[in-house]
Order: structure tokens, then C-alpha cells, then sequence
């Protein structure tokens, strides 16, 4: 901005992230930047500061008629959020003479970490955070610059109360004068309440036509700005996202299984401003000719920070649990499998009369005594046992003692 012998005023912000741009913060994050002063000559300055502001307002004009006259009702209301103030240049008794050239001062402030809401524009009001610098100068008026910036509150989805569903249920009797149609019954549900920009909000819903028309079901997601000031509420509403079902004929019934119903890009909720709020539902209604529709509404949140991957802390656990147990179930078998027939792995070239001694009831007893997941990889690894479909004694065989012993074991632990 140009002042005379100023060439240029103005308020420059810091990128706070590498990843968004400085105009964009949240809560408790440092606010920083520099006033630019260009001069073309030599200047007088009495004082230089910059103060950082956040505030809400509310303001709207009602008319009424009072006989001939009409008076018109003032609605207004502020909330502070924030005030910073810090003196670049501190005014004394003695001016502070620069000269011509490019000057910087530079400024930093801290967001409080609690109580600021999300930078919001509406027909009523705003939600508004900017840095203001002042420019105060012997004997002339004093110089004002604005830089404005967005905050954006934090929501995260992930909690209890944004991720519990949300059902209702309606149903009425369609008349038309004195003459009953019929009924028409209306359920819906949504798997949780929370959800970001970009998501699709899948919808399940029953609608049972009782009557001799076609109907017609419907949902919208629909936005509602309230603005309050002095116990009065004005109110706007817009629809943001629609979704039209097919016609359902009379004496009919249909389901949805989940039909989708995206989000476009808009604005979070603000629930924690005393005079301004922006509230999201999905309505779902049924259109019936002749007579007023049935409609049901499910309240909505739109957050800022998307769902985890599991939802939450429990269902994440729950998950990784279910997965440990599919697990055991493949690494068990239930009934293990018998070994396979020597003859058919071993050439008869290549058998010897090598035998395994057979394992003793001791020893087995033994093993079952160790850890049991030691028996069962020592189960999983031992190769078949070694034997022949023909006895070369059938009749003369002569147990050996020897062959009774316990012979050492390797046990995977």
C-alpha cells in the first residue's frame, strides 16, 4: 500500500509448515511474519506495532411496522478470542527517524492452545483472525494494514461419541382430506456420526409403502448455520449433497444396502461458538403424492481428521486379535494328516534295514510335559516315520532290549 513518501506498507506471514502455507494454523501454533515499510524519503515514525486479533460477530437488521411507521431491530453480538499486541517500534518522547530504503520488522505470536474456533464466512456473521499493523506518524493520520489468516479447529472422528451409529425410525398415516392411503414407514441408519470432506456415507434404510401410490424416497446432507445475538436466532439452510432413490410402487417395499452418498468439499462443524454454529444432518424422506412427505433426520459431524484405518483404539486390537487366532487355527490342525508310505518316497535300490526304534510311551509322556507350542513345532517338523510293508521275520522276530532305551531327543523350544 502506497503512503506519500511510503512506497509500500504491508504485513507478510511465515509459512509455519513446509507442507501449508502460513496463512493456515491451528491452535497453539506460532503466528510470525514482518511489516514491510518501502520508503521513497526519509520519515518520522512515532510508533510502529502489530497486534493479532480473533474474533466472531453477528450482526442482521429486522423491520416491523408500527402503525405508519417502520422500526428497524439491530441484532449484534461479538466473542473475543484472542488480542496480541507487540511494539516494533516504541513510542517515546523522541521520534525514530528512518530512512529511505526497505525496512523490516519482524513479529511473532503464539495461538492460545484452547478456545479458538474454525475461520468461518456466512451471510450473518464471520469468524475471523487477522494481523493488523499500525503505523503512527507525526502530524498526519495514522496508517493502517491487514493481513488475514485461516484456523482451522481440530475435530477428530475417532472418538466414541463420533463413531457411534445413528438410526431412526417414522412412519404415518397418508390422507388425503378424510380419505386414508394408507401407511408409509421409514427406517434408516448410518454406520457412525463423524465423517471428513470427500467420504461417501453409506445408507441403509427400509421404506414400506402401505399405500395404493408410488413414492418416492430421497436423502440430502444438508448444512444449518445459526447465528445468535441478543436471545434471538437466525437461521440458514442450504442443501450441499443429494441422493434420489428409485420409485417404489404401492403395496411395495424396498431396501438400501448401503447407499452412497458423498461428501463434497465444505466447511467443518462449529459447535463450540457461543453466537455462531454450523450443524450437519443427513435427511432421508419419502416424497407421497397428494399429501406432505415422511422425513427423519440423522445428526452429522464434519470433522477435520479422518478416520484410522481401524476406527479406534479397540477395534484395532479386536482386529489384530482376530487375526492371531485365524493364525493358530492354520498353524493346528485339527487332524493331522497320516505319513506318507516309505515305498512311495524311498527307491527299493536305496532301502537299507536302518530302522527307527519305536518311540516309547515314557518319552512321549515326557513330551507332553514340555511347553506345548515346542510340541507342536517339534509335531510339524519330524519327518514320517521309516517302516516296510513286508517283515522279513514275520515269524522270528526276537525283540532286543536295546530297542526299548530312550534314546536323546533334539526339542525345538
Amino acid at each position: 500500500m502506497k503512503f506519500g513518501r511510503i512506497r509500500r506498507f504491508s504485513v507478510h506471514l511465515n509459512s509455519s509448515r513446509e507442507h501449508r502455507q502460513g496463512q493456515v494454523l491451528l491452535p497453539g501454533e506460532f503466528i510470525s511474519g514482518y511489516v514491510l515499510l518501502e520508503l521513497i524519503r526519509t520519515i518520522s515514525v512515532r510508533s510502529l506495532k502489530v497486534t493479532a486479533r480473533g474474533l466472531a460477530a453477528v450482526h442482521w437488521l429486522e423491520s416491523r411496522s408500527v402503525g405508519a411507521n417502520t422500526i428497524d431491530n439491530d441484532y449484534s453480538s461479538y466473542e473475543d478470542y484472542f488480542w496480541r499486541c507487540e511494539q516494533l517500534i516504541t513510542e517515546n518522547d523522541e521520534v525514530t527517524v528512518l530512512q529511505a530504503g526497505r525496512h523490516e520488522f519482524a513479529f511473532s505470536f503464539q495461538l492460545p492452545e484452547e478456545g479458538l474456533v474454525t475461520s468461518f464466512e456466512g451471510k450473518h456473521g464471520s469468524i475471523r483472525y487477522w494481523v493488523k499493523a499500525k503505523l503512527h506518524r507525526p502530524w498526519t493520520t495514522v496508517k493502517k494494514v491487514k493481513k488475514e489468516f485461516t484456523v482451522i479447529e481440530p475435530i477428530d472422528i475417532n472418538t466414541p461419541a463420533l463413531l457411534a451409529p445413528q438410526a431412526d425410525a417414522k412412519e404415518k398415516m397418508a390422507r388425503i382430506w378424510y380419505c386414508n392411503l394408507g401407511q408409509v414407514s421409514l427406517s434408516a441408519k448410518i454406520d457412525r456420526k463423524g465423517y471428513t470432506p470427500g467420504e461417501v456415507i453409506p445408507i441403509f434404510a427400509e421404506i414400506d409403502n402401505g399405500t395404493a401410490r408410488t413414492v418416492i424416497p430421497k436423502a440430502a446432507l444438508i448444512q444449518t448455520q445459526a447465528f445468535i445475538a441478543r436471545g434471538t436466532m437466525k437461521q440458514k439452510k442450504s442443501v450441499v449433497s443429494t441422493l434420489h432413490g428409485d420409485s417404489i410402487p404401492g403395496r411395495k417395499r424396498e431396501l438400501w444396502h448401503g447407499r452412497a452418498l458423498k461428501i463434497p468439499p465444505l466447511g467443518p462443524s462449529i459447535l463450540h461458538c457461543r453466537i455462531i454454529r454450523v450443524e450437519y444432518t443427513l435427511k432421508v424422506w419419502v416424497e407421497i403424492p397428494g399429501t406432505s412427505k415422511l422425513a427423519l433426520e440423522l445428526p452429522l459431524v464434519i470433522g477435520t481428521i479422518p478416520l484410522h484405518p481401524f476406527g479406534s483404539r479397540t477395534s484395532s486390537v479386536s482386529s489384530q486379535y482376530s487375526v492371531n487366532l485365524e493364525w493358530i487355527r492354520m498353524a493346528i490342525p485339527e487332524q493331522p494328516e497320516p505319513p506318507p508310505d516309505y515305498a512311495d518316497i524311498v527307491p527299493a535300490e536305496n532301502r537299507d534295514h536302518h530302522m527307527l526304534p519305536p518311540v516309547m510311551e515314557e518319552e512321549l509322556e515326557g513330551a507332553l510335559e514340555r511347553p506345548y507350542f515346542a510340541y507342536i513345532q517339534e509335531f510339524r517338523l519330524r519327518p514320517p516315520p521309516v517302516y516296510s510293508e513286508i517283515d522279513p521275520n514275520p515269524m522270528n522276530f526276537i525283540p532286543n532290549p536295546m530297542n526299548f532305551m530312550p534314546r536323546p531327543r533334539c526339542m525345538t523350544y
